[in-house]
């Protein structure tokens, strides 16, 4: 098994033969492409089976559509699951559609037997993969976000509140990027832990029923905002019994404290869990919402 404190030499020549090949196969934008997150092992693995590898699936736009913006989707499911599908690859062509990058990860959660930090290290990891291709992938190093849905906005928001600059003299090229997105849409977040409102069951499966109280805070979004937390776009609905909306209004009002632009939609039909929102009332028109704001914060063409 490949582990993740193998040498130096051995992982550059794992991340030079993965560029390659990755490379020849990000060549075919019209079909989504899938390679690993961390082709010479993840941090902490527990082992070799597919569980134990995170993925990222590449849905690139045609060259002539492409506006130069990527998204990093981390899909929802409680930290237990991955809604892949309807919080996944439906984002990832959704975003294509318009000339999006969509980057769809399947970070480690609970289900597989990974708590925190492993799906914190993942949306990293991800943010800086996406960074380091710029070139190759056609897109701005500066304009590269992140989407989460439910735990998976937790996650986006995480990453959103703690990030670094990278370390400039890393032998590993990926782990000199920056891992701050440069904006974030959150989609029905779990956001705060600890709190009457937050969702007890991804908390628990993130850091377990006993974690101490400087974790909860730490990963209790609203409490980390700083004037440097990326420009953010949430939404929710009022009928949400799950993740109720109370969670992106606690997200809200701390980014206007710390005067980060931001915009929150509260739709009123639809519980959790809406996805896309086909055919939900009023709440369809969230995509439609965030193209525009996209548009506001200059990371889509008119």
């Amino acid at each position: 098994m490949i582990r993740y404190h193998c040498s130096h030499l051995h992982i550059l020549v794992v991340y030079v033969l993965g560029f390659a090949f990755s490379m020849s196969n990000l060549a075919k934008a019209d079909e989504p492409t899938r390679e690993l997150l961390w082709p010479a092992g993840a941090p902490g693995a527990k082992g070799d089976t597919p569980s134990d590898k995170p993925t990222l699936t590449f849905y690139l736009p045609p060259p002539e559509e492409a506006t130069g913006t990527a998204i990093v989707v981390c899909p929802g499911g409680g930290y237990k699951y991955l809604a892949i599908d309807s919080t996944g690859h439906d984002i990832g062509e959704w975003l294509r559609s318009f000339g999006v990058a969509g980057i769809v990860l399947e970070y480690r959660m609970s289900g597989t037997g990974y708590m925190h930090p492993a799906p914190l290290q993942d949306a990293q990891r991800a943010i800086r993969t996406v960074r380091s291709r710029a070139t190759e992938l056609e897109i701005a190093p500066d304009r590269i976000g992140i989407i989460g849905f439910s735990a998976g906005g937790h996650l986006a928001a995480t990453a959103g509140t703690h990030f670094d600059s990278g370390i400039a003299n890393s032998d590993d090229p990926i782990e000199r990027m920056s891992s701050r997105p440069d904006f974030m849409a959150l989609c029905y977040p779990v956001i705060a832990f600890g709190e009457p409102f937050t969702h007890r069951g991804s908390q628990w499966n993130l850091i377990g029923k006993e974690a101490p109280s400087e974790l909860v805070r730490s990963l209790s979004a609203e409490k980390q905002v700083k004037p440097d937390t990326p420009p953010t776009f949430l939404f929710h609905t009022d009928e949400d019994r799950g993740v109720p909306a109370e969670n992106s209004v606690a997200f809200y009002r701390a980014l206007r404290r710390a005067k980060v632009p931001t915009e929150l939609h509260i739709y009123q039909k639809g519980g959790h869990g809406v996805g896309l929102a086909h055919g939900v009332p009023g709440t369809s028109a969230w995509p439609e919402a965030l193209k525009n704001w996209l548009k506001v914060q200059g990371f889509l063409k008119e």
